[in-house]
Parts: C-alpha cells; structure tokens; sequence
C-alpha cells in the first residue's frame, strides 16, 4: 500500500537525521543550533517556572464561585496549556533564531548527499540572506498560529476537548514540524513556501510520519535540544531522494533554481507547473 510506504520512508529519513549528524564535516554545523537551543529552553525554562504560579492563579480566575467542583480539572488543564504553550514558543523561536544556521546546515548535507553545490555564498550574501530567511519563518507562523489558537478553544469543550482535539492537535504539529524541517532545503532552492506544502501533501502520510516523530523527540527531555539538527538533516535527505528529481528532472539543480519563485507568499507559473507535476520519486 502507498501508506505504508509511505510511513516507512517517514521513518527512513528520520533515522537517516541521526545518521548523518555524526558524519564529519557535518558535525562543525550541528554544534551551533544545539548551543542556540540549549540557551533558549534554559531560558524559557527558568520563565516559565518562575511564573507557573501566576499563570495557574490567573486561568482559576475565570473559574465562577459556582463551578468550585471543576477546580481540579481547571488546574490539570492549566498545567496542559502551559506545557502546550511552553512547547510552541520554544518551536517558534528556536525556528527564528536558528533558521539562518539550519539552512546552512541543510545545504551542507545536501552537497555531502549529491556532491553538488549550491551557487557559491560569501558571508556578507548570507547576512544579507537573514532577513528573507526569517520572513520566511513569519509566513509559517501566520499560516500556524490561527490553527493552534482555535485548536486551543476547542479543548476546552467537554469530551470533544478531551477525545478529537487532542488528536487533531498532535497531527497538525506533526504536519507543522514536516513543513518546518522540509522549508529549509526547500527554501535554499528558493522554491515557495506554498509549492513545499503542495509537494509534501503529495506524500503526506510520509510528512506525518516525519513530523510526527520529531513532535514525540520535543517533548522529551535532552533529545530535544539535539532533534532539530536531525529533522534538519533528515528533511534534506527527504529533499533529495523524493523532491529533487521530481522538481528539476534530470537537469542540474543549479541551473534551474533560479526559475523557481522567490516569493514566499505568491504563486507563479511555475509554482502551477511544479503542482501539476504529480511525478513524486518516493523510496
């Protein structure tokens, strides 16, 4: 069955993530993101313990006199909306800090993979590259956050916040963290953010394998500040073997890149000739 396969192939590259983060001449470009994230959770951590009490006193406020019997489950909700929000401010900004190195880092790996360059980059054109890299981070955050907050809402109704929601929640982070880890190789191509998602949609059972498994790493102590090296990674490996050909065919990827669409927000002609092609080479 295509699922299957596809759920395979998601496994295949997150594991190929772990693989490669070991490799030398790779290992110079994982240090950086994990010290960048290491300092953050640090930071958030220390942040949010010092206000967890504050913030469980503020959600009881809106607890009436009457509702005093639903108190525990308003303090055990309280606890989940902290770690749930915990949880994406650490994805968020850990996306905008280390964007700049997590595309360096794909595009390292894509030419350990295939043994091709991208067009050569001087430090001044990767500073100057900052700034489109982190309004590429912004245009996923606006696509995210609106998902989230009704996802949030939601939880908060009787069975359905305790049953579907849930759910719901958990395959759309895992759809997120797919489009996160994928933009990077896609972004270093300049392929638009729209076009990535059509593509991954093509494979989504493979996406939400891959996202899925990066999810479950976050919320895991220590593995999380190394998981974002090895999504990186094993996204770009997913670029490669199942993207590449099936969006530049044959011919070298430099010469084409430059006739794909720069702009995030936007859809070209060629964004529509990318989405009719239906060719996907998966594993």
């Amino acid at each position: 069955m295509i699922e299957e396969k596809e759920v395979k192939s998601g496994f295949h590259y997150f594991v190929m993530g772990w693989h490669l983060i070991t490799q030398k001449g790779l290992r110079r470009f994982v240090v950086m993101p994990i010290l960048l994230n290491v300092v953050l959770m640090v930071g958030l951590s220390w942040l949010f313990i010092s206000q967890i009490n504050h913030i469980i006193e503020w959600v009881m406020g809106f607890l009436p006199a009457w509702l005093d019997w639903l108190s525990s489950v308003m303090f055990i909700m309280s606890l989940v909306m902290i770690v749930i929000v915990f949880y994406f401010s650490f994805t968020m900004l850990s996306g905008f800090i280390a964007a700049p190195f997590n595309g360096l880092l794909a595009e390292k790996v894509e030419k350990m993979l295939t043994g091709e360059s991208l067009a050569d980059m001087t430090i001044m054109d990767f500073i100057k590259d900052i700034p489109r890299m982190l309004a590429r981070e912004w245009q996923k955050l606006v696509y995210s956050l609106p998902i989230y907050i009704v996802l949030f809402l939601l939880g908060f109704i009787p069975m359905l916040g305790q049953s579907v929601i849930p759910v719901l929640a958990f395959a759309f982070t895992a759809w997120m963290m797919a489009i996160q880890y994928c933009d990077y190789p896609f972004d270093n191509h300049k392929i638009s953010l729209h076009t990535m998602r059509v593509k991954l949609k093509d494979n989504r059972w493979q996406s939400l394998t891959f996202g899925g498994l990066i999810s479950l790493c976050m919320l895991v102590p220590v593995v999380n500040l190394v998981v974002i090296p090895v999504a990186v990674c094993g996204a770009t490996t997913m670029w490669v073997e199942t993207y590449r050909k099936a969006l530049y065919g044959n011919a070298k990827t430099q010469g084409n890149s430059t006739a794909v669409s720069t702009d995030v927000g936007k859809t070209t002609n060629t964004d529509i000739d990318l989405r009719n092609n239906q060719d996907i080479v998966s594993r």
